[in-house]
């Protein structure tokens, strides 16, 4: 792959990113995607961009955050950098953590079904997700180690692995899946977990090969954070499912009793 301009177009001056018009491009559609599924989840639009105004925001700011915390050393002496995203610097799972964690809080005050608000999300997120990552390709980051194969992209006169393509294939055929699961769902949460499974695992692969990966201590800490993902998620689904089945159940013994009273009554 050729090296990529990082800027789109200036303004008064003021340069407009690649980096920053694919993120917006990514929450714009889906959120458009989530609007348009809600009424299959009992929802409406309206109640969509309630979550949204609210939840994207937080988001971001839980990705920026996370970022620069695991990043502190550079960014110790000139605090100031902290509020500028343009070049980059948002994890994932930070805005997934913050994110999603805004938008259990406001089910709950809403009183709302969490797992259901979650199950509609998991697609969208994905979908933005394999969009947002060519913002990588462009600030020329979150590239792989050195490699000649033919899509490799080139960084300083050197050739890496495009991790930012895996991940973007990954995440747009698991939007693809998720809709198709989502739209076949028999308990709350299956599509959620699926979403954490999934990427969990395709992140923690292509995570060994980066070269920039923030840290805990010896351990690349997506790799960490995705394993942790994958076992809660794993757990889950196997929880969530079962409760479903004994609420079909018990539905279909409560639907046999109605049936029987009400032929009681008619006799």
């Amino acid at each position: 792959m050729p090296i990529p301009n990082p800027v789109a177009f200036t303004i008064f001056h003021i340069d407009i990113m690649w980096y920053g018009i694919l993120i917006t491009a990514g929450i714009a559609l889906a959120i458009i995607v989530c609007m348009r599924r809600a009424p299959k989840h009992g929802l409406d639009g309206d109640r969509i961009l309630n979550f949204v105004i609210i939840s994207v925001p937080v988001a971001i700011v839980g990705a920026r955050l996370y970022y620069v915390i695991f990043n502190w050393s550079m960014y110790a002496g000139d605090l100031a950098k902290i509020v500028n995203i343009r070049m980059g610097g948002l994890a994932i799972h930070g805005g997934l953590i913050f994110g999603l964690g805004t938008a259990v809080v406001l089910c709950l005050i809403w009183k709302i079904r969490p797992l259901n608000i979650l199950d509609l999300a998991a697609p969208c997120i994905a979908l933005a997700q394999a969009i947002g990552r060519w913002g990588n390709y462009f600030n020329s980051e979150a590239h792989g180690g050195p490699t000649d194969l033919p899509w490799a992209v080139t960084v300083n006169g050197q050739t890496y692995h495009p991790t930012f393509l895996y991940e973007s294939i990954w995440c747009f055929l698991l939007f693809l899946f998720l809709l198709y699961m989502d739209n076949r769902r028999t308990f709350e949460g299956q599509t959620i977990c699926l979403y954490g499974m999934l990427y969990s695992v395709e992140r923690f692969f292509v995570e060994a090969l980066r070269t920039d990966s923030l840290m805990i201590g010896p351990f690349k800490q997506a790799q960490v954070i995705s394993f942790v993902i994958f076992v809660v998620c794993l757990a889950g689904y196997f929880i969530l499912r079962k409760r479903g089945e004994r609420l079909t159940e018990r539905h279909k013994a409560f639907g046999f009793a109605d049936r029987i009273i009400t032929r009681r009554i008619r006799l």
